[in-house]
């Protein structure tokens, strides 16, 4: 029996403007993040959704707070979607990193998987919990629609894993996903199809800002 899972990346957040790695660090959403929020809450409620499942960091439970609101649903809070710790680059932007030292942001922009920043969580390891717990949630409800709010890189990592595409290039493959967009896959079995990418949920969205190389 297919499911459907209809992932989406948070609200923004207050580290945005600076565009750094906020990772496995609890930064808060903006008011612009909150009516992200607000009109995820919106659609969910005329799309059909069955369950609302988020990562435990404060800026996806508050993205998903509206949706479970909206549907009289209780909000699962998943440790796998947890986004990537980044080490060394937690908390910092990739200029700052870039001028203490160029060759680890090279590495990492050739290959995530083996030019991971020092200290972070393997590219492999967050494929392999966050694939779990979709899979888990996609088990678990059958026949229907889960909303799963998460996080950039986390969710772009566990796309090519489901896929079979590169994981150490998801940065080139999905350059981003928009705050508070819905990409949806179908998992049936042991495969995955993907039906659409970072379609928005606002009546009339701001313009997306161009491609970010941070993760959060």
């Amino acid at each position: 029996m297919t499911s459907r899972l209809l992932l989406v990346r948070h609200g923004e957040t207050e580290w945005h403007a600076e565009n750094r790695y906020a990772g496995v660090t609890d930064v808060a959403l903006t008011p612009r993040g909150m009516a992200q929020g607000a009109d995820l809450g919106a659609w969910a409620a005329r799309s059909g959704v069955d369950a609302v499942a988020c990562s435990p960091l404060s800026r996806a439970r508050l993205t998903a707070s509206p949706a479970a609101v909206a549907l009289g649903l209780a909000v699962e809070v998943q440790e796998g979607l947890r986004e990537v710790d980044f080490g060394w680059g937690e908390g910092r932007t990739i200029q700052e990193m870039a001028d203490e030292d160029p060759e680890a942001v090279r590495r990492f922009r050739e290959d995530a998987d083996s030019g991971a920043f020092p200290g972070s969580e393997p590219v492999a390891r967050a494929a392999a919990r966050s694939t779990e717990a979709l899979r888990d949630l996609a088990h678990r409800h059958q026949g229907g629609s889960v909303l799963v709010v998460a996080h950039n890189t986390l969710l772009r990592i566990a796309l090519c894993e489901l896929l079979g595409l590169p994981r150490g290039r998801y940065r080139r493959i999905f350059p981003r996903l928009d705050n508070g967009a819905v990409t949806e896959i179908e998992i049936r079995g042991t495969e995955t199809a993907l039906r659409s990418l970072n379609v928005p949920t606002a009546p009339h969205p701001a313009p997306a800002p161009g491609p970010s190389p941070a993760g959060d």
